[in-house]
């Protein structure tokens, strides 16, 4: 993968956070599914960056990982699924099992249902964001390479 595409990647993924996971997460919490306030401003530890811009971090990352699996799948409807499947799963997964403990809270918060089905429609609304802009960014024609 070309430093290109590895920057659209990264850029894809973390504006997919700003625009695709926090809409939903937007929606989500004004229907009264969900008490996560997105574009929140609140401090993360350790370095006490706003929740959003360390999200969408982590998001720009991820559409790297995401990225070079799509490269694997390129034609639809494929492209999509594993969009949406790996963004789901993936990011829900470690979200689980890594980060929660790692922050001193039981695995997967408890796996309340409400939860567990935010997560994975918010990280899966992330992943076909992440897709369409890296779609539209990402991979160059040759003719269009300098």
């Amino acid at each position: 993968m070309t430093g290109y595409r590895l920057a659209a990647a990264f850029a894809a993924g973390f504006i997919s956070v700003l625009v695709f996971h926090q809409s939903l997460l937007a929606l989500l919490a004004a229907a009264g599914l969900t008490a996560a306030q997105p574009w929140s401003l609140a401090p993360t530890a350790p370095f006490g960056v706003a929740r959003v811009i360390s999200a969408s971090f982590f998001g720009g990352l991820w559409g790297v990982a995401l990225a070079f699996l799509l490269l694997r799948f390129p034609k639809a409807p494929s492209y999509w699924i594993v969009a949406l499947l790996f963004g789901a799963i993936a990011p829900s997964l470690i979200a689980w099992f890594v980060v929660q403990p790692l922050k001193g809270s039981p695995v997967g918060g408890g796996f309340p249902l409400a939860g567990v089905l935010v997560a994975l429609a918010v990280n899966g609304a992330w992943g076909l964001g992440a897709a369409l802009l890296f779609r539209l960014v990402g991979p160059r024609r040759s003719a269009l390479a300098i």
